[in-house]
């Protein structure tokens, strides 16, 4: 059995422990209340742009870009978003697992893929395992900003453009609500399935439908890669805080368990002393 002094530094320790998880549960809450307004508040962007490349895309025949057409496969991109750090529960593991499994179903070779990670997480743990990393970017603001990734979405969307591969998923967590978030996978190009879920509005453009496409659709690829990290971001947020808060109640059952403990050892320890001097007391008469 521990002794007193052992059980005692385990309980001191403990409460410490709960106390910054404590702290970090509450700081996670602040994070994930931002976060969520920043997702939330970029969805009307997201559906009036769609709207509008919708309604040029398909609302001209004469319309066309290399963004709009599929092509023959030969390489596949795969942009996956994690985190920076851990202490999240399973947000990053059940993603990484996800794109893991995905990538060992549809490849033999790592000439057949590449990688762009956003996430420390996600690039130690495809560089770890020798997977074919092109690009990657790590310290992402927690409540980013479309200038954070701008550089990385433009590569993205050039690196489609120049051939380094002919397709390209995204992998990320999708914010349910403060408890839930779904691991989703999102073929980002081409953009051979994009449509308005509005019906779709008669525009006057000039000079031509090509000429706007050719800004408009790159644009458009960036904004739903800035719009899933938003997402993921008030994922992470709600994933922390869920973990925290988790961790915190073990701390407390376990300091109630050691306090248990302690006070049984202290009274086994006060019985043996009674018992000691009853003995010693009656041995001297």
């Amino acid at each position: 059995m521990a002794s007193l002094r052992d059980i005692k530094s385990r309980i001191t320790s403990t409460k410490k422990t709960s106390q910054i998880t404590k702290a970090m549960e509450m700081v996670s809450a602040a994070k994930l209340n931002r976060a969520e307004m920043n997702a939330k508040s970029f969805v009307p962007y997201m559906e009036k742009i769609q709207e509008v490349t919708a309604s040029i895309a398909l609302g001209s025949k004469d319309a066309s870009h290399p963004m709009l057409v599929s092509r023959p496969v030969k390489k596949t991109g795969y942009l996956v978003i994690t985190s920076d750090r851990g202490l999240a529960g399973a947000f990053n593991s059940n993603i990484l697992r996800h794109v893991y499994q995905a990538i060992q179903k549809r490849h033999k070779s790592t000439d057949e893929y590449a990688i762009i990670a956003i996430g420390k997480v996600g690039r130690e743990f495809f560089k770890k395992r020798g997977m074919n990393v092109v690009l990657d970017i790590v310290g992402v603001a927690d409540q980013p900003s479309f200038v954070d990734i701008k550089d990385i979405a433009s590569k993205t969307v050039g690196m489609f453009s120049d051939g380094t591969f002919d397709e390209l998923y995204m992998y990320y967590n999708h914010y349910v609500s403060a408890i839930q978030s779904d691991v989703t996978e999102k073929k980002l190009l081409p953009l051979t399935e994009i449509s308005s879920s509005s019906k779709l509005t008669s525009y006057e453009f000039e000079p031509s439908a090509e000429d706007i496409l050719e800004v408009l659709l790159p644009q458009y690829a960036e904004s739903l890669i800035y719009g899933s990290l938003l997402d993921s971001k008030a994922s992470e947020h709600a994933s922390r805080m869920t973990a925290m808060k988790n961790a915190t109640d073990n701390a407390k059952e376990l300091i109630n368990s050691l306090s248990l403990s302690y006070n049984r050892a202290r009274q086994a320890a006060i019985t043996q002393e009674i018992t000691e001097i009853v003995g010693g007391a009656a041995a001297l008469e």
